[in-house]
């Protein structure tokens, strides 16, 4: 899943990202407006993670299946993935996690309900469901993405006896994840999930959406220089 394959040219590749992001935000974020209000987080966790698994196993393959700017930013630090692919990757990501949100703001234009995407974007301090403050939400995020990153390149590294169970661990691990981080900031470990909420969701979002964007990255970026020192290079 951190590794883009050579054979598929970029175009494709980002094609592969766009509609694997799109499913993710899909998932996640629909699952927040339709389940979340009466259901709380496990709905939420489970779609995340079920859109992960689907994805990765969908298209893969092609595009190294990263649906996250955190991912591929730990990839190339980690020589998965190459730095010239970065931009192209972020902008594809970007692109779905975006068009994911529009649909579902469709779906609620055309029903006459008024989704609320302010609800179901990430946020500290009031934004936060439990009040956690800006560097409290700043170090969770950093943490929990840089051990989903960590994880992801474990489980498809070269030699890796799990690795046509790959997307099964990554969709369990974010599930993970999101049931410790969604009481926390609402769940980010992915900037192109942030911006796509953001999007529709108010000025408050768009101003909070920086700390979702940095700590993320700053997460995927320190689990790729620091795969290799701590568990060897099996690459």
């Amino acid at each position: 899943m951190a590794e883009s394959p050579a054979p598929a040219s970029l175009i494709r590749r980002l094609i592969a990202e766009t509609f694997g992001t799109y499913l993710l935000v899909f998932g996640v974020i629909g699952a927040a407006l339709f389940f979340a209000p009466d259901n709380g987080a496990l709905p939420v966790a489970l779609a995340v993670g079920l859109a992960v698994l689907a994805g990765a196993y969908a298209v893969g393959s092609i595009s190294g299946g990263h649906f996250n700017p955190a991912v591929t930013i730990g990839a190339a630090a980690a020589g998965r993935a190459r730095w010239a692919d970065l931009l192209p990757y972020w902008v594809a990501q970007i692109v779905g996690g975006v068009l994911a949100t529009l649909t579902l703001g469709l779906f609620g234009v055309l029903s006459g309900k008024d989704l609320d995407f302010g609800a179901v974007s990430n946020g500290f301090d009031s934004h936060s469901a439990l009040g956690f403050s800006l560097p409290a939400v700043l170090l969770a995020e950093i943490v929990a993405t840089m051990l989903f990153v960590l994880i992801i390149l474990g489980v498809t590294a070269a030699g890796s006896t799990t690795a046509g169970f790959a997307p099964l661990a990554i969709g369990l691990a974010l599930t993970m994840f999101h049931l410790v981080m969604i009481p926390v900031s609402n769940s980010s470990l992915n900037p192109a999930r942030s911006i796509a909420t953001a999007v529709l969701g108010g000025p408050d979002a768009l101003a909070q959406l920086w700390v979702f964007l940095v700590a993320p990255l700053v997460g995927g970026l320190i689990a790729g220089l620091v795969y290799r020192p701590l568990f060897g290079g099996r690459d």
